[in-house]
């Protein structure tokens, strides 16, 4: 499906394309709400992941380990293991969505069995900072270059719901906290979103 779309609307997969799109749709601006309740939850959900890490296991202890290492570019950094442990705190697999490689490897065999995956390369002797960042469907690299995960993150979202394409089954609770609690889109949303949104509000 999305290869078909890719190759009747190339302009859809561009960066300003999917902000345009889903500014048309939602009337809100992608990015921006997207940083901005970024701002508003990092500190909570970082938070919660630590005041409740043994009930997540060694899993989220290595999200939040990595980024008590970092010493530099904090934000960014609190930002990316804030995403990255919320599919840990909301009980879904992460193990072929959050996808990582060497500049050296090759990434069609890293992306390949990805339906929808977010892809981060890294240089042989640096595993901790990525040299490019990029988003995957239907085991195709669709954007490239982007700055970080988060930016990455977003876009990919904004493309999942400008398509109406299904939130995958291994991360449908994370999607679903983004949509109805970072976007605030959707009257309608399950339990399990319903009380981490009241856990953030607490």
């Amino acid at each position: 499906m999305v290869s078909e779309v890719q190759e009747r609307w190339p302009a859809l997969f561009s960066c300003e394309q999917i902000s345009q799109e889903f500014c048309r749709i939602t009337s809100k601006d992608l990015l921006e709400s997207f940083r901005g309740s970024l701002d508003i939850y990092v500190p909570r959900l970082l938070r919660l992941y630590r005041a409740r890490k043994g009930a997540f296991g060694q899993k989220m202890e290595d999200v939040l380990d990595a980024l008590d290492e970092k010493t530099s570019d904090i934000l960014t950094h609190r930002k990316t293991a804030a995403l990255r442990g919320l599919p840990i705190f909301v009980r879904d697999d992460t193990s072929k969505f959050f996808l990582q490689c060497s500049a050296s490897d090759t990434e069609e065999q890293v992306i390949r069995d990805a339906t929808v995956a977010i892809l981060s390369v890294h240089e042989d002797d640096d595993a901790l900072n990525a040299v490019n960042v990029a988003v995957v469907l239907e085991g195709a690299i669709i954007l490239q270059d982007l700055p970080d995960p988060c930016t990455a993150f977003a876009y990919l979202f904004g493309l999942l719901y400008t398509m109406n394409i299904d939130y995958p089954k291994e991360m449908f609770y994370t999607f679903e906290a983004v949509q109805c609690i970072f976007f605030d889109l959707g009257s309608r949303c399950s339990q399990r979103i319903r009380s981490l949104r009241t856990k953030l509000q607490l």
